[in-house]
């Protein structure tokens, strides 16, 4: 093993059940501030855009972005609006501590580290939630769908992530994620050794049923050391 890619939401970050309606009313809220039934109908416009979005992502694999939800909502890109929908999510997206113990073992092995997210927000936003909690110059790349044109399980998106941490042949790189059919199915699809953590309670709507077995399962991100010593 030369790499370990790592998903985002779920895994690096664990998973939190979150009102969904209620990010696109903190985003809806400061674009008509002294009207609140436009802004209900905004927030409702923003939510049912979404989830549009994320139809076509299990349908087609095809990535999308903040603006392009917010341009089938008809709301404006306002920037004070956004860092509104963005700060609402700031109490879900705490790093696991088990994370940088981890990649600092990963590191004393030799190993490259990676992160591989299906996602609409910005890159920036996910990189500086990394940056706060001290681990973002412990990844030696990352990729986030909604740079790409195709999101997980697609292979396009593997190959993406593979670059982005120098490596190219996918039989010495291991993903590690909590969805089985977009991170375990697609890894496995690419080449890639598998582990899967399952601990998220992700909806039945966001679920698509897929006949896999990962490679490993684990129930701490501490465990991943040991875990590719034996593939080593």
């Amino acid at each position: 093993m030369r790499a370990v890619i790592f998903d985002w939401g779920g895994t690096l970050t664990p998973w939190m059940t979150m009102d969904h309606l209620a990010a696109w009313r903190a985003y809806a809220d400061v674009v008509f501030p002294d009207n609140p039934e436009r802004a209900a109908a905004l927030a409702a416009a923003a939510l049912a855009a979404e989830d549009d979005c994320w139809l076509r992502v299990r349908v087609e694999h095809r990535s999308f972005t903040l603006t392009d939800v917010l341009d089938r909502a008809g709301g404006p890109a306002d920037p004070a609006a956004m860092e509104g929908f963005r700060e609402y999510w700031d109490h879900a997206t705490p790093t696991s501590p088990e994370v940088k113990p981890m990649l600092e073992a990963l590191h004393e092995r030799g190993l490259r580290t990676g992160v591989l997210s299906s996602t609409f927000w910005p890159a920036t936003w996910h990189e500086a939630v990394l940056a706060r909690d001290g681990v973002w110059d412990l990844f030696h790349g990352a990729v986030w769908s909604s740079d790409l044109d195709y999101t997980k399980p697609h292979r396009e998106a593997f190959l993406a992530a593979m670059a982005a941490v120098g490596e190219e042949n996918p039989a010495e790189c291991v993903y590690v994620g909590d969805r089985p059919y977009d991170d375990i199915s697609g890894a496995k699809a690419v080449g890639m050794k598998a582990v899967w953590v399952p601990h998220s309670q992700i909806p039945a709507a966001q679920q698509s049923p897929v006949a896999v077995d990962p490679d490993a399962v684990i129930q701490s991100l501490s465990e991943i050391p040991s875990l590719v010593d034996r593939w080593m």
